[in-house]
């Protein structure tokens, strides 16, 4: 029986070179301000210290001072000091370069990672900075390069890619080998930096765009154009949590109508993977959680059954509620206790041949003690990041989706105005709400 507060965590991220421990409403902001370069100090870049992209001349140049070139002031939630409050204020954000767009934020979704950054826990360069992965807004500007979208357009912001590695070629954008540097630099791919406040740096690109303000820069390859006719407000969490959930079954796991399913942990990542499988044709759905609260929730959106895993051992309640043992099961919990379960929870080999996916991260280096004979009798433990999805085809089918009433993600949603960030970081860490998401 696993004790202590059950988390769910974002996908995992883990690298041997990397350790990383995963667990208003305002007056509208307008257009920002421009002025000119000639005016602050120039930007400079700045080394990302996690590995160097191929394509980057290691980093010899990395402190010279970048092209001149215009900048814009917006409103941002600046993180100042490791586990300190978040801060409105206003800085500068450079202007869109030619492979670049401007978007100005509508809605930002908060996810665990947020937290996790906040609190020291990614390999990220130090304070100060911004984050927020989970943006949705509307296009304001393009540059020269950019095809895939135009000022006007609706569009989700998911994460940074290279675009030119094996598992990028191949379809696997998540997977991409300079995934750390891209997401977790805090510059652009050749080491520039975004954000300053004066003659300070700031820390951006965040996932490729450090939502957390009115408006964010992103590259053309993790921009998603999406239809107007959805409240873009809505769509942030599309580009991280929900399409790691749903995607975990149904491009990973792949159940057939009248499987069964458990989930361990029933925060955002596992909300969206239960409604998936009910997607999928489902018919048996368990919900595995010590929040109470979030197990009732879990009943409200279709899991057939529940189990308060501080109370009971889930393992033999899964296997008393399918016969064998659950078809397959979904660990978004970074605990290897919680895998070991999900993995027990299988049922023997044959025609079932269960099969356990983890997106709970965990520090690189953390281990999991497996029964080697259960493995060997049919069953398979699968590794999954972001659903193993292609933003720019799953997230249009999840919205046609929730169009058709079958994907009713917005109820996990939960508003808060920008300058309430530190309130909805907290709900969400403490397991108020399930979804938070600042509008802008």
């Amino acid at each position: 029986m696993v004790q202590g507060r059950q988390a769910e965590h974002t996908p995992g991220f883990g690298s041997a070179s990397h350790s990383i421990q995963l667990m208003v409403q305002s007056p509208p902001m307008g257009s920002p301000s421009r002025a000119k370069s000639r005016d602050r100090p120039g930007s400079r870049r700045v080394d990302l210290g996690l590995h160097t992209l191929k394509d980057r001349k290691e980093h010899t140049d990395c402190h010279q001072i970048a092209k001149e070139e215009d900048y814009m002031k917006i409103k941002a939630a600046v993180l100042r000091e490791k586990s300190g409050p978040f801060k409105i204020e206003e800085i500068e954000l450079d202007e869109p370069r030619e492979d670049e767009a401007l978007v100005r934020i509508v809605g930002s979704g908060i996810c665990g990672t947020d937290l996790g950054a906040r609190e020291g826990h990614l390999p990220i360069p130090p304070p100060p900075s911004v984050f927020g992965h989970e943006g949705a807004g509307i296009i304001e500007k393009v540059g020269k390069q950019v095809t895939k979208v135009k000022p006007g357009d609706h569009v989700v912001l998911a994460w940074s890619s290279c675009g030119t590695c094996v598992s990028c070629r191949s379809g696997y954008d998540p997977y991409c080998v300079d995934f750390f540097p891209l997401n977790f630099g805090g510059a652009r791919a050749d080491g520039t930096t975004t954000m300053r406040k004066g003659g300070q740096i700031i820390h951006g690109s965040f996932f490729g765009q450090s939502s957390f303000a009115n408006f964010a820069l992103a590259n053309e390859r993790n921009i998603v154009k999406v239809r107007e006719d959805v409240p873009i407000e809505i769509l942030g969490p599309m580009g991280c949590g929900i399409r790691t959930g749903a995607g975990a079954v149904m491009n990973t796991l792949h159940p057939k109508p009248g499987a069964s399913i458990a989930v361990f942990g029933v925060g955002p990542v596992g909300m969206s993977a239960i409604l998936a499988a009910i997607v999928c044709g489902c018919t048996t759905i368990i919900a595995v959680d010590i929040n109470s609260d979030r197990l009732e929730t879990a009943k409200k959106f279709g899991a057939t059954h529940t189990i308060n895993s501080a109370k009971v051992d889930p393992v033999a309640a899964i296997q008393e509620i399918t016969g064998e043992g659950a078809d397959f099961t979904l660990v978004c919990v970074g605990d290897p206790k919680v895998l070991r379960q999900g993995v027990d929870s299988l049922p023997r080999g044959g025609p079932r041949c269960g099969v356990c996916g983890l997106v709970g991260a965990v520090a690189p280096g953390t281990e999991v003690t497996l029964d080697m004979d259960k493995i060997m009798n049919g069953r398979t433990v699968r590794g999954i990041i972001a659903g193993d999805s292609v933003p720019d085809v799953f997230i249009p089918i999840l919205i046609e989706l929730y169009l058709k009433g079958r994907f009713p993600f917005d109820r996990l949603i939960t508003f808060y105005p920008f300058d309430e960030i530190n309130k909805a970081m907290e709900d969400m860490g403490k397991g108020r709400v399930i979804k938070p998401i600042l509008k802008l």
